[in-house]
């Protein structure tokens, strides 16, 4: 790389090979003038696997690396996704910053799965570390990049809101039936339960929604919090010992248990004190076809509506039609037969083909991304403050010191 001339094929460092690495695999498929050329995860089967996959796709020459640092000082990466689980993502994070500050390796940018860090304190210092490296940065807030919500925002505030006024409310929802990895169920490893976990999407893709275009997102200010958590379904006795059958020994809901339902409200106020709300409701206790994703936006005389179920393609499997579970149709699926809605390109409709084309072509233009480490810092906040109202039963009221150095309690040792 030369100066600040574009760099004309990204190439991309996957660190994690797990469920979310297989995702963005799907949507760079989709993307130009990037290749996908190391992976670095701990388990080598992992890793060799999806290195192969990568070459498989022709997204290659890729191959896998036996160590993170490996992979950053080979001269073989421009950029890295970090996808590793959430109890693993400052660490990593310390690694690239240590070996780029080192002089070791170059790098275009770095961009990181939600969410951020696990608190407000975590997030902080994902940010810290980045800019200490002087490195391009991008939060990987998928929702946000979907087609629907990019071009139902560009119709809502350019042709409503000119004529009756800006939007006043985001109502976004997103619930399956739970997750797949036992330590998604582990508050103090994931940072929570179904709060940290999918609130995380709500809220940003509301708050994006909120924003004028081409505000910064600073525009937006947070004045309070209001939140209800609940234990629904997975700490009945039944349902407690199944997840213990499907996930190991060590997740026993019966006596550490992280909520599966959440409900948040949050009200901002913009640069003209104008009073906006984002509505979030999230669960881990929704069992329908799959995967579940509705977002509404409201104004003074419209609304925009998306729901990520309402397909035009659907499938009818009688009774006489058996066959193995699986999830070909939608993620998180929970039924093989009847009526059965299609989704034909997760990986789009979900917004993942955005959210990396847009990164990808950041990172070679040495652009700021829409999404930076200060969105993931601003998500963190929110969402503490989500966990600390459900705590105490109280509005938490913006700014709040004490929750630069909160733990929600179920992440607490």
């Amino acid at each position: 790389m030369n100066g600040n001339a574009p760099i004309a094929r990204l190439r991309i460092g996957l660190i994690g090979s797990g469920f979310i690495a297989n995702f963005h695999l799907q949507a760079l498929v989709s993307v130009r003038h990037v290749s996908v050329s190391g992976v670095y995860s701990p388990t080598a089967a992992n890793r060799e696997a999806l290195a192969a996959k990568a070459n498989a796709l022709e997204l290659g020459p890729c191959r896998p690396f036996p160590s993170l640092e490996a992979m950053l000082i080979s001269g073989e990466v421009d950029a890295v996704w970090i996808g590793v689980p959430n109890f693993a993502r400052l660490d990593t994070m310390r690694e690239i910053h240590r070996v780029v500050k080192a002089g070791w390796a170059k790098l275009a940018g770095v961009a990181c799965e939600k969410p951020l860090g696990r608190t407000l304190a975590e997030a902080r210092e994902m940010l810290r570390l980045a800019e200490d490296a002087k490195l391009n940065h991008g939060y990987l807030e998928n929702q946000v990049f979907s087609s629907a919500v990019q071009r139902g925002k560009d119709i809502v505030w350019r042709r409503a809101v000119p004529v009756c006024g800006r939007p006043y409310l985001a109502r976004a929802a997103e619930e399956h039936s739970g997750p797949h990895m036992p330590w998604f169920w582990q508050g103090s490893r994931q940072g929570g339960g179904v709060l940290s976990d999918m609130t995380c999407h709500s809220v940003e893709v509301g708050r994006y929604l909120l924003t004028k275009p081409g505000a910064p997102r600073t525009d937006l200010t947070l004045v309070s919090a209001s939140a209800t958590v609940g234990n629904l379904k997975w700490t009945r006795p039944d349902y407690a010992q199944r997840l213990k059958r499907m996930m190991g020994a060590e997740i026993d809901y019966t006596r550490h248990p992280a909520e599966d339902f959440a409900r948040g409200v949050l009200i901002f106020r913009d640069a003209e004190g104008h009073e906006v709300m984002v509505e979030a409701t999230n669960s881990w206790a929704y069992v329908g076809p799959g995967l579940r994703i509705l977002i509404e936006l409201l104004g003074p005389e419209y609304v925009m509506e998306f729901s990520s179920l309402n397909t035009g393609l659907k499938v009818f499997l009688s009774r006489e039609v058996a066959g193995s579970e699986g999830e070909d149709l939608v993620e998180k699926q929970n039924a093989e037969q009847g009526l059965m809605p299609v989704l034909e390109n997760e990986a789009d409709i979900y917004g993942y083909v955005g959210e990396n084309r847009h990164m990808v072509d950041a990172f070679r233009q040495r652009r700021r991304p829409l999404e930076t480490f200060h969105d993931g810092v601003a998500v963190a906040q929110m969402l503490m403050a989500l966990y600390r109202s459900a705590e105490i039963g109280q509005v938490v009221r913006l700014p709040a010191p004490e929750l630069e150095t909160y733990v929600p309690p179920v992440a607490r040792a």
